[in-house]
């Protein structure tokens, strides 16, 4: 019966993420560098916030877009945090996750034969997506920029089929970020144009050098802008599945029926949660950040005198050395390393053909593990040199 499932369903692959995540199962005395996953525990009154919402019997569907307290909440965080102004009545969404958010986005914005624009290498969660709603990703290599998506580039992109570009910023896989002065010239490209910005901001608590700049904020943006944030990693709370969009109410209101009859409304327990979260711990991301920017100038001083250049990432908490000169694929590079050493980085090409040659690291790990970890990867490259 196999053949006779929805083609766009049949075709598309499990996350490169997750298939070499399934492998390192088979080791379980690895290092794993792998999953996005802050290793922070959600803070303790969040927690007892949720405790609360049981006793208080929370239990009961909330309205479609959320409880309106907490998407007063969440409007008010992104004003205070980035200057952004959304209506918490009509132009808030809470969702299961960022990646519902992500989800009803595309399925509510694409139509046949539309295509997004998305650099590469970039989490490979919505090329899938993209092709379930039967349109086409056009991934931009962006090697050359700095991994970064310039307004040149979109610019040589464009065509009369360009119906989205997604801006995933700070990027998962590499860590860089968009300053004001590159996003007030991308959206001088965008903002005349007939098209969206899908905007994800998940890791916008998550920046070092500066503080984290929305490109809905920039003049002609908002009414073409979906922004999308969460509060998996900037409060550690990824089983929570909470997930947070805005957009102007002529945009939102067609979503919000996608995400109601995908799924009626997020947990309600999560929400008197993230309730907590937006605002007596509007400000918990900010000792996680010290913590990873201490753990990032380890790793990067480490990785470059093992000889692997990296960007310097900005933000999020990953980073993406260059393997190529070994001569071997990302994979065969990330299989011979968990085989040999026991460590478990993601392969490049997880995120795209752009991402062949590099491998992920995330550095949401103690750093006893890292140390521990690197020390392996150092004794891994050195024999393949010798």
């Amino acid at each position: 019966m196999e053949h006779l499932l929805n083609p766009s369903v049949r075709h598309i692959q499990i996350s490169g993420i997750r298939k070499f995540y399934n492998q390192v199962s088979h080791y379980p005395d690895a290092i794993s560098f792998t999953l996005g996953l802050p290793d922070f525990p959600t803070p303790d009154h969040i927690k007892e916030a949720a405790k609360r919402a049981i006793d208080e019997n929370h239990t009961v569907y909330s309205h479609n877009a959320g409880y309106l307290e907490l998407r007063q909440a969440a409007a008010a965080f992104v004003e205070e945090k980035y200057g952004l102004n959304y209506n918490p009545e009509n132009e808030v969404i809470i969702t299961n996750g960022a990646s519902e958010a992500i989800d009803i986005s595309l399925r509510s914005i694409l139509d046949e034969g539309s295509e997004v624009l998305l650099p590469g290498p970039v989490y490979p969660g919505y090329a899938p997506v993209i092709e379930m709603c039967k349109a086409q990703p056009v991934y931009i290599d962006t090697a050359k920029t700095g991994f970064k998506l310039t307004a040149e580039l979109i610019r040589e992109h464009l065509t009369p089929k360009t119906k989205c570009v997604i801006l995933p910023y700070p990027s998962n896989p590499t860590g860089c970020v968009l300053n004001q002065a590159e996003l007030e010239d991308i959206a001088a490209v965008l903002s005349e144009a007939e098209l969206f910005v899908l905007s994800d901001e998940i890791y916008s608590e998550l920046t070092y050098s500066h503080p984290h700049v929305s490109i809905a904020s920039m003049e002609g943006m908002r009414e073409r802008t979906i922004v999308i944030n969460g509060l998996s990693k900037s409060h550690s709370m990824t089983g929570w599945r909470i997930g947070m969009l805005f957009a102007p109410k002529e945009i939102s209101q067609h979503m919000l029926k996608v995400h109601q009859y995908n799924v009626t409304c997020a947990s309600t327990i999560s929400q008197m949660a993230a309730l907590e979260a937006l605002t007596t711990g509007k400000d918990d991301a900010l000792p996680m950040k010290k913590e990873y920017s201490h753990r990032l100038s380890f790793v990067a001083k480490r990785l470059g005198e093992m000889g692997l250049h990296a960007e310097t990432p900005g933000g999020a908490f990953y980073i993406f050395p260059d393997i190529k000169r070994f001569g071997l694929t990302s994979l065969e590079f990330a299989t011979k390393l968990l085989e040999s050493q026991q460590v478990a980085v993601v392969p490049g090409s997880a995120f795209s053909e752009y991402g062949e040659g590099f491998i992920r690291i995330s550095y949401a790990a103690s750093m006893e593990q890292l140390k521990a970890g690197l020390d392996r990867l150092e004794t891994f490259i050195a024999s393949l040199d010798s």
